[in-house]
């Protein structure tokens, strides 16, 4: 029961927040009932992931001091930690689960039937669901669809590269395909501007781990060479880079309001802000107040205001200033440290981690729903099967020392 929850819970996040969060909680209910306190502290211990809990311990003792802030502020700057709650409940199935790759199939079968859709909006526009969406974004956001498309794209290197070895040709075909349909989408489709910096880095760090030296520079002129020609052909990878210049040169020169700019604007005032309070931050819930307080008296692009800084550090820093920075940055290279050897599931934690610290250099994605969920599920499920493996090779010579 807890593996068919889980597999809903995944398959639908790409689609819905809803279903999500609703099997999200029934997968809660069936776990409790199994769990051996003592089991459970142990592995948030070994899993690090008590530092992610600790971020939610942190969000509710916030609310204490951020005595500036309504009350329903605060309670929604609680809102986006409370899935890193969910972590030692998915830890302490996927270690015990024997079918967890169920989940993996799951994520990849609910991202390709997207995949189809997005294409199918392109080519018919009109079988857009709203006019709010824009064709070849059928559901939710072009960010959140760049962030699953991307993830699947490079994921799936792992195993296509275990399948030429082991001399399986056709199935590595396949699933080459469905990767390069993803890059396809993300060049010629829509495409989240962060994804320009974190696909290469997430495709660089599988040819560091993953590629004979022999290979290794071939694959990098190949790639290359690859995005010279998706440059060439594409307008999209072309209009989506060039207006990161352009609208960072207006706000250079010019108080002109661009997407860009206002980051840039967000970011300057989130770093005031915790000048102000370095130690503690402004408490939870506090950035559209700081924000608010900061464009008083402005005009134009100072007087934007957000609840958001788009910088996932600065997010953190704004609301709980170095206690929760340290708390954010141990977790992240705690939780790196776990994924260090070679396989799957290694790979499977480690990526997911790079494509959260990247893009939350733009976008506070811990906090961001799909990004977010993708960071809890895929760290609680590859630290899960890698600490139920090392379980498992430690009852088998423990067996054997016995005997002898």
């Amino acid at each position: 029961m807890s593996d068919l929850l889980a597999v809903i819970m995944v398959a639908s996040l790409p689609w819905s927040t809803t279903i999500t969060s609703i099997f999200s909680a029934l997968f809660v209910l069936s776990v409790c009932p199994r769990i051996r306190i003592e089991e459970l502290i142990d592995l948030v211990r070994r899993s690090r992931s008590g530092f992610a809990v600790g971020l939610f311990a942190l969000a509710l003792l916030g609310t204490l001091w951020a005595t500036d802030v309504p009350l329903a502020d605060r309670l929604r700057g609680v809102n986006p930690t409370l899935k890193f709650l969910m972590m030692p409940f998915l830890l302490y199935h996927f270690r015990k689960s024997s079918r967890t790759v169920w989940i993996l199939w799951a994520f990849l079968g609910s991202c390709t039937a997207l995949l189809v859709l997005s294409w199918v909006t392109v080519l018919v526009p009109t079988l857009t669901p709203t006019a709010s969406l824009q064709p070849g974004v059928p559901v939710k956001n072009y960010i959140d669809q760049s962030q699953s498309f991307a993830l699947c794209a490079v994921v799936l290197a792992w195993p296509i590269l275990e399948l030429i070895r082991s001399q399986r040709v056709s199935l590595a075909i396949l699933l080459l395909a469905l990767s390069i349909a993803f890059l396809l989408n993300l060049s010629f489709v829509v495409l989240a501007r962060t994804a320009l910096v974190y696909v290469p880095i997430m495709l660089f760090f599988f040819a560091v781990f993953y590629l004979p030296r022999s290979i290794f520079y071939g694959a990098i002129v190949c790639f290359l060479f690859l995005v010279g020609s998706a440059w060439l052909a594409s307008s999209t990878l072309r209009d989506r880079t060039n207006s990161i210049l352009l609208e960072y040169s207006k706000y250079s020169v010019s108080n002109e309001i661009t997407s860009a700019g206002m980051r840039l604007e967000f970011w300057r005032k989130s770093l005031a802000s915790f000048r102000e309070a370095p130690v503690l931050g402004h408490g939870t819930g506090s950035v559209q107040m700081v924000f608010d307080r900061a464009a008083q008296g402005q005009t134009g692009l100072a007087a934007q205001t957000i609840s958001n800084p788009h910088n996932q550090t600065l997010s953190v820093a704004v609301q709980w200033g170095l206690i929760g920075c340290t708390m954010l940055f141990t977790m992240w290279l705690g939780q790196l440290a776990l994924f260090r050897g070679l396989g799957f599931y290694p790979w499977l934690g480690f990526i997911v981690i790079v494509q959260n610290i990247v893009s939350s250099l733009f976008n506070s994605h811990l906090f961001d729903f799909v990004p977010g969920w993708i960071y809890v599920i895929g760290v609680s499920l590859a630290a899960g099967m890698i600490l139920q493996r090392a379980d498992k090779t430690f009852q088998i010579c423990d067996g054997r020392n016995v005997e002898r």
